[in-house]
């Protein structure tokens, strides 16, 4: 089996760590995953429930690795990359090194490790965490298409794993990354118009929930099946003159389209400026 090093045994670690375990199909063997954190307290309680091998630096799970994912907070992603690069140089394999921080580029990886290391980033969203993310992969310059083949084959374990050119990274950071807190500012929305119009928080919160679960269940079903589109959809509950056509009327006069798509312009306007060189860095790489 494939060598597995995770530095950071966050949410987003662990989460990715319980995908792969559980994978039964792949036969994941936990001995063969190693998990880096500073927190003996973490480390005891991941082992407790996953069987893997622990350690308390990066460059310990970085050794012998065939492939690294890099958990952590973006700020601390140059320290992780500083600490593991020179046990990356003197592995015998081509260690794949996965970035799972949100705008840091490929070529602030590829700046900051040995020549030739293979990169790839990934954005990945937080319903990852429940086994449902939506994850856009981008190789770097020395990235095999089986490279990333396998990299998909794994986040696949926790959610719609899809590969992606980096400089459209920005706008899934728009769409999947940031995605989830739209969906719960409407749910939110809904819930409180609910308890004004005279439902009890309790019903209002169980209701809009379960309505988004029916709703998105029955768009993933008609996406694998090659059905009907989510405006065919819509348009098949509306019946004319009826009370969705009044509530939607409502919705359109309101901008509604308009306000989703400066919103997510926003969002990718501000990736890009997170993604951006800082002054002095090193930019000598081209974009992938």
């Amino acid at each position: 089996m494939t060598q597995i090093g995770i530095i950071g045994g966050g949410n987003i670690g662990e989460a990715l760590l319980a995908g792969i375990v559980a994978d039964t199909e792949g036969a994941a063997d936990a001995k063969k995953i190693i998990v880096a954190d500073p927190s003996q307290e973490r480390l005891d309680e991941l082992k407790d429930k996953y069987g893997m091998v622990t350690a308390h630096e990066g460059r310990e799970a970085a050794e012998g690795t065939d492939i690294l994912f890099i958990c952590v907070k973006p700020n601390i992603v140059p320290i992780v990359l500083d600490e593991v690069a020179e046990v990356l140089d003197s592995n015998s394999q081509d260690t794949i090194v996965v970035s799972l921080a949100a705008g840091v580029t490929i070529n602030t990886m590829e700046s900051a490790l040995p020549a030739g290391t293979t990169v790839v980033r990934t954005m990945p969203n937080t319903p990852m965490l429940v086994g449902k993310g939506a994850i856009g992969i981008a190789g770097g310059r020395f990235a095999e298409e089986d490279q990333l083949n396998t990299v998909q084959d794994i986040m696949s374990k926790v959610g719609e794993a899809v590969i992606v050119k980096e400089k459209e990274l920005d706008a899934v950071t728009a769409v999947s990354g940031s995605g989830p807190a739209y969906i719960f500012l409407v749910v939110e929305a809904m819930i409180e118009s609910a308890v004004q119009l005279g439902l009890a928080r309790p019903l209002a919160e169980k209701l809009a929930i379960a309505n988004v679960q029916g709703a998105a269940t029955m768009m993933s079903q008609n996406l694998a099946e090659g059905g009907d589109t989510p405006s065919v959809l819509r348009t098949k509950v509306t019946s004319p003159g009826g009370t969705t056509a009044a509530a939607l009327r409502e919705l359109e006069e309101s901008g509604i389209r308009g306000a989703f798509f400066r919103a997510m312009e926003a969002c990718k306007n501000r990736s890009e400026e997170l993604g951006a060189p800082k002054p002095g860095a090193n930019a000598t790489n081209g974009d992938s």
